[in-house]
């Protein structure tokens, strides 16, 4: 029988109490949902106001354009941080990046809400947004890998799924509370002065948030597995130069996975369907508070799922999971416009959620997948490059390139087959990938770890 460690840990990665294990996950839950609230609020002004407080020079269309362009551009910035993050948490611990992230994530998205506009200090103001954004994109680039990894590696070895659902849970979640908070505004401040003022509320209230994220993450334990790996002195000096020369097919296939999911994912967490659908010269033309509650809603649904996916995981492994899931989705992206074209808010919802069944039965397992894919003393760089990467593949700019196929074509069927390509691509990732459920994660496997997961190569 294992003992704990002084850490409170057992040699094995699972956790020594209840109690701890509550901690982890209650606390990698609140610090990714108030990341991600952070990141959509940005995302869903992108969507309803930045074209005209921001960009109005550029003319009613373009000014749309460019709006969701800096939605992209952060994402090129994300394999920054991940760089950034991988390096000081595959040397320094998950925790210490945790941190790190949260408090610059929170800095950037309250400035946002303190912003002049395009009215009061010209060409300055977009330029400042976008500075903004790309804090948001460094920060969101090394905050998941960090959460995925404190979740899974305290994980006991036939939970991973569930405990690595946790930091999944907070996307939906944090979709949730922004487009919650976004909506009462609506309501408290509709019309002009909802652009004056109302869209500035939600971002000053991630002050708030932030504070309380924080003092979560501060009583959590370091990692198990950095912490056995920093007992040893067994840290990698160049942990990124380890990845690309041992690992490089793998980022790459991991990353296309994750793309897959992303690319549809952004059609709300992007602020696309909500342009879209409350575009009053477009061919829908609903309010913005119904649409931003239908919103909402879809994000339980999203959230039901995620946890679902995690959990069947456990139950089926991470692949099964994956290609149940990738089918569901190319299901929903079908279904989708079809749905909202109709000009009914009841059908647009439906629409939405039909979408979160396979998005949360390929976003529930990312987490464990990942994980299980790269060796321990390199595996935070792994995980947050593959991550970064496939997030520029896939929803960096899939609002910009939503809008410019709809403006292009007059329709949303162009959108609607881009959409498939991108699930059929993950599909394919996933085929390519051996499972791994349960492999041991802690340094003493380092050998097994390396050994490629990819079909048909047998070394790293």
């Amino acid at each position: 029988m294992s003992t704990a460690n002084d850490t409170g840990f057992t040699p094995t990665g699972t956790i020594a109490t209840t109690k701890d294990r509550r901690r982890v996950v209650f606390a990698t839950v609140v610090g990714t949902t108030v990341e991600w609230y952070d990141f959509f609020i940005y995302a869903l002004a992108a969507g309803l106001v930045f074209g005209q407080l921001f960009f109005a020079p550029a003319g009613e269309e373009f000014a749309q354009i460019l709006s969701f362009l800096t939605v992209g551009i952060s994402f090129l910035f994300r394999p920054l941080g991940a760089f950034l993050a991988g390096h000081l948490g595959d040397r320094y611990g998950r925790r210490l990046v945790l941190m790190i992230t949260l408090i610059l994530m929170g800095a950037a998205t309250t400035l946002v809400g303190l912003l002049p506009t395009y009215a009061a200090i010209g060409i300055a103001a977009p330029i400042l947004l976008i500075l903004l954004r790309i804090l948001q994109g460094i920060s969101a680039g090394g905050e998941w890998g960090g959460a995925v990894l404190m979740a899974v590696e305290h994980a006991p070895s036939k939970r991973r799924g569930v405990f690595g659902a946790s930091p999944q849970i907070g996307v939906p979640l944090g979709l949730l509370l922004a487009s919650g908070v976004m909506a009462l505004m609506a309501v408290i401040a509709p019309g002009d002065a909802f652009l004056e003022w109302g869209w500035r509320v939600p971002f000053l209230l991630s002050f708030v948030l932030i504070l309380i994220g924080y003092y979560i993450r501060r009583r959590v334990d370091e990692s198990p597995v950095f912490v056995e790996l920093a007992e040893r002195k067994e840290q990698t000096k160049m942990p990124i130069v380890q990845l690309f020369r041992k690992h490089a097919l793998l980022v790459l296939i991991a990353a296309f996975v994750f793309a897959g999911n992303n690319a549809v994912g952004y059609m709300t967490t992007g602020g696309f369907i909500q342009r879209y659908a409350t575009d009053p010269a477009g061919p829908v033309g609903l309010a913005t508070a119904d649409v931003l509650w239908a919103v909402t809603l879809s994000a339980v649904s999203w959230l039901v799922f995620t946890a679902l996916g995690g959990w069947l995981a456990d139950k089926i492994g991470r692949r099964t999971t994956y290609i149940i899931g990738w089918i569901l989705l190319l299901v929903g992206v079908f279904a989708l416009f079809p749905l909202v074209n109709t000009r009914s808010i009841a059908m647009l919802t439906l629409g939405l959620i039909i979408l979160t069944v396979g998005l949360g039965l390929t976003y529930g397992p990312q987490a464990a997948l990942y994980t299980e894919l790269f060796p321990a003393s390199i595996r935070f760089s792994g995980v947050s490059i593959s991550y970064a990467i496939g997030a520029i593949l896939g929803g960096a700019f899939a609002p910009t390139i939503a809008q410019a196929l709809v403006q292009n074509t007059g329709g949303t069927a162009a959108v609607t087959w881009y959409l498939a390509g991108m699930v059929v691509l993950g599909l394919i990732a996933t085929l390519l990938l051996r499972d791994r459920s349960g492999i041991p994660l802690g340094p003493d496997h380092e050998a097994e770890q390396a050994q490629s997961p990819i079909y048909g190569l047998s070394k790293a």
